[in-house]
């Protein structure tokens, strides 16, 4: 399986002021919110966050995805879920789904005594898939059974959730190592809401790393303060928003920016996709700036690419800037050296570039993210971010 932003979703929906306690470490989807007064996000404080171990999906030299574990039913069977910012539901694999190569650990609904067939089909198309190529057509979909179950996260209840399993899924989801989704948008119904009434606050954290630093984390119900220095730096989210969706104040690259980049325009956040989008005139125009030899890549429509022994010594420096909730300026940062995805497959000599052409979406995805701990504040409608490489600042 994989992640992130749904193109066409489903016939059936699936989809402070307090001080919080310091994180515990551990072994190891909605009711809307509006914006929220600072107050209520300390409904109850009955349990300390969270830290739930991550793993990095690291192939072919590129952080793709992280993942960790869940248990579901009862009595509990443990599996490996991608924690995705990008969508709002809980789907995973079932002993039903004859197309789910390749994963250990399929639910068994009829070894939970909690479990309950909701009887609805539906089929999700995906935005962007496990790796880093742009999808075309309906190449990442799944087949759906609606259900529901006791779900429960770093030992932590939700209660009962609204799921899917999965029935059927596309041969692009075989690279997947983990067996299912679970969508963590800002809507809060569901499974975070579940955790709420037990008494999580309504936040989680991301401390994505690199495969090469390791330790990566997710903090559920608060903010693991070890992880970065400094500030955090808070942004309301766009009014309105049903994505993590911050508006930006403009895009420049290499310190320099043109009229089309200079633009305000909305943008996502998503934990479940591994590098950039921007519509087909931003990403060009980003391009120019970098190099006149970075052109689209026909064999994978949405890509783009430049002769591997040019990338190297490519500047590539790419702001974003945004504002505050007081209003002022910050800029969010990605280095030059997440410019190179490496040789396209079958390719020894063209090597991908960092940023995916696909119009309507505006999205920011692990390239950035792994550089900063990102704080996604549920009941506040905010994103808080802290730079967690000594490289960059905020």
């Amino acid at each position: 399986m994989l992640s992130t932003i749904a193109f066409g979703l489903l016939a059936v929906t699936a989809i402070g002021a307090d001080a919080a306690p310091s994180p515990t470490t551990i072994s190891v989807f909605p009711r809307k919110l509006s914006r929220s007064s600072p107050g209520s996000s300390s409904r109850r404080r009955a349990v300390d966050p969270v830290n739930l171990p991550l793993t990095d999906l690291y192939l072919n030299g590129t952080d793709l995805q992280w993942y960790g574990n869940i248990s579901v039913g009862t009595p509990p069977q443990v599996l490996t879920v991608l924690f995705d910012t990008g969508s709002d539901t809980l789907e995973f694999s079932s002993v039903e789904c004859t197309t789910c190569v390749g994963e250990t650990a399929l639910f068994d609904g009829s070894k939970s005594s909690t479990y309950t067939n909701g009887g609805k089909t539906s089929t999700i198309t995906f935005g962007s898939g496990t790796g880093v190529d742009p999808v075309v057509g309906d190449n990442w979909t799944l087949d759906l059974l609606s259900g529901s179950d006791v779900v429960s996260v770093g030992g932590v209840s939700a209660g009962t959730v609204s799921l899917f399993t999965v029935t059927h899924q596309t041969t692009e989801f075989d690279i997947d190592p983990f067996t299912g989704i679970l969508g963590l948008g800002p809507v809060s119904e569901n499974f975070f809401a579940g955790l709420e009434n037990s008494g999580l606050a309504s936040l989680f954290s991301f401390y994505l790393t690199s495969e090469k630093n390791g330790n990566a984390e997710l903090t559920l119900g608060g903010i693991d303060t070890s992880k970065y220095t400094g500030d955090l730096i808070y942004s309301d989210l766009t009014s309105g928003a049903t994505y993590w969706t911050l508006d930006s104040t403009g895009i420049s690259i290499n310190g320099q920016t043109t009229a089309l980049l200079g633009t305000s325009r909305s943008i996502i956040f998503d934990t479940g996709t591994s590098n950039v989008m921007f519509d087909t005139d931003i990403a060009e125009d980003i391009y120019a700036g970098i190099s006149a030899d970075i052109v689209p890549y026909a064999a994978e429509p949405g890509a783009y690419g430049i002769d591997c022994s040019k990338i190297a010594s490519l500047p590539a420096v790419l702001d974003v800037g945004f504002k505050t909730t007081a209003g002022e300026a910050f800029n969010l940062t990605i280095p030059s050296a997440e410019l190179n995805l490496g040789p396209f497959p079958g390719q020894t000599t063209t090597c991908q570039t960092l940023i995916n052409a696909v119009d309507g979406y505006n999205l920011l995805g692990a390239s950035l993210l792994k550089h900063y701990y990102t704080v996604f504040d549920v009941g506040n409608q905010k994103m808080g971010f802290a730079s967690n490489d000594p490289g960059i600042c905020i």
